[in-house]
């Protein structure tokens, strides 16, 4: 889809959709969304335009997500206007806006909408600044527009060539032009992890997804170094070694760097570290079989890591930001790793596996102790590590996060909230390290059923603590993989949590 922005009305807007907006409870439309029902004034009805019809006879009320569509006959140069609810004035946020737009562009897109034009969402009557309005604004329309065609033999038809953004006020012109480019730039990178994690699994799994990094490095300008077997075992990786050993598909580590001109080499970065388990079985902890395709996405947080830094290359964040993804594929086999088993971990920690199902935080940790070498100022890592924390938290609602240093899951939690990507803050009491300690290891991978959000997480911490300890804060976001419906700019499948965040903390920091 290309975005452009120009000066203008938009009922003077060649298009074949034009989208406005409406506050819920509004009567009266205002703004860029009174002139065009002042232009449809129509027929017989010349005292009310179509969108206060469409009002006044209870068709629209302007409720979040609703979306209502008006043929203009021929009173416009467009033959449809769409009319986005914004939901309530006192709860408008930037949040609302993508939602507004999403809803707006997809409902464009089924219509068989090819060029579309759209008002900024919130920069006039709503009172948001017009670079973040401009930027919530196309980051809505890219990701709620967005369909995943790869396996399909024949892809749907219907997709948006164009998106206008039209703005009236000259003076906002340069502000818009920069949020929609800088819009823009964060929805591809969304869409390129959502992307990752609709994959099916035999065409994602370690040796593809990193070469989709290197692919995405070369085109972004970031460094990329992919690590083999042979250079992972050399390391002592041994959680990433043993998760890996059941399958026929090799492990890799992939290290991303964005390192902005002018900063040296060494200066202290943030690291953003992704589980990457492109698929999960549960290994000899076989897993049940209803619902074991979903575990394509147990990847979701090395999707969500590499989107970021494709973002925050594409943005020029003016500073050094390291992504570790560490990927595995975690199957039963005659070689593969089994409950009981002893493992020492590349920080010198053993693990007594408890349950090969508990594989994740094992390959997090050799990552997490990797990460020490580069004296980070914060370190995040991001996984869908326990069911617990669906259990907890819900389906499709927040994250649970875990964290050592109180500011830096500050920076965090409100990095999440401006995104409108849900986050809670979770005790990391020093009990669940009890749970964890082992008879006859350091420490073992599972604290049984109970508390299991709590004890995995102080499992994660026992590679962080001790010399070189940097402040962190552990994101399990197993509820926030698929979405099940078409909602805002959610689509149903992937949802690309997470990118969002690390890119606004990377820019905050």
């Amino acid at each position: 889809m290309r975005i452009s922005v120009v000066q203008g009305q938009i009922q003077a807007t060649p298009a074949d959709a034009i989208i406005v907006n409406l506050f819920e409870g509004v009567t009266a439309p205002g703004g860029a969304t009174g002139a065009v029902d002042a232009a449809l004034r129509l027929g017989s009805a010349a005292d009310r335009g179509a969108i206060s019809q469409l009002i006044h006879l209870g068709d629209f009320s302007g409720k979040l997500n609703e979306v209502g569509v008006i043929h203009t006959h021929d009173a416009l140069p467009v033959p449809r206007v769409l009319v986005a609810g914004l939901g309530e004035r006192d709860k408008f946020t930037l949040d609302r806006i993508r939602q507004a737009s999403g809803a707006a562009v997809r409902k464009a897109r089924e219509l068989g909408c090819k060029r579309v034009a759209t008002i900024v969402h919130g920069s006039g009557i709503g009172g948001l600044e017009p670079q973040q309005a401009a930027q919530a604004t196309v980051e809505g329309a890219l990701m709620g527009s967005y369909q995943f065609t790869e396996h399909k033999s024949q892809p749907s038809e219907k997709s948006i060539e164009e998106l206008i953004i039209v703005e009236y006020d000259s003076t906002k012109l340069s502000a818009v032009r920069a949020g929609a480019q800088a819009g823009e730039v964060v929805a591809q990178a969304v869409n390129a992890a959502r992307m990752l994690i609709n994959r099916a699994p035999n065409v994602l799994y370690p040796e593809s997804f990193a070469q989709a990094a290197r692919e995405m490095a070369e085109q972004y300008g970031l460094r990329c170094t992919v690590l083999a077997q042979a250079e992972i075992a050399e390391a002592g990786m041994g959680g990433v070694l043993a998760v890996s050993q059941g399958s026929q598909r090799p492990p890799r580590f992939v290290i991303l760097e964005h390192m902005p001109e002018g900063q040296p080499e060494d200066a202290p970065p943030l690291v953003f570290i992704g589980k990457g388990v492109t698929f999960d079985t549960g290994g000899i902890s076989i897993k049940p079989s209803e619902g074991m395709s979903t575990m394509k996405a147990d990847m979701s947080g090395a999707a969500a890591v590499f989107g970021a830094m494709q973002a925050i290359a594409g943005l020029k964040v003016p500073q050094r930001v390291i992504g570790l993804i560490p990927l595995v594929e975690n199957m039963p086999s005659g070689t593969a790793f089994r409950p009981g088993d002893v493992i020492t971990m590349m920080s010198g920690l053993t693990v007594e596996v408890i349950s090969t199902d508990a594989e994740g935080r094992l390959i997090l940790a050799d990552a997490l102790h990797y990460a020490k070498r580069y004296r980070p100022r914060g370190v995040v890592d991001l996984a869908t590590l326990t069911g617990a924390c669906v259990i907890a938290l819900g389906e499709g609602v927040a994250a649970g996060v875990f964290s050592n240093h109180d500011g830096w899951c500050a920076a965090m939690l409100k990095a999440a909230d401006a995104q409108g990507e849900r986050m809670w803050r979770l005790p990391l009491y020093p009990e669940y390290g009890e749970r964890i300690k082992s008879d006859v290891a350091d420490i073992k991978n599972s604290g049984g059923r109970t508390g299991g959000v709590g004890t995995s997480a102080y499992f994660l911490y026992r590679f962080v603590q001790g010399e070189g300890e940097y402040p962190w804060a552990h994101v399990d976001m197993a509820g926030m993989t698929f979405s099940a419906e078409d909602r805002g700019y959610l689509v149903k499948g992937a949802m690309g949590y997470g990118v969002r965040t690390l890119v606004a903390l990377a820019q905050a920091e």
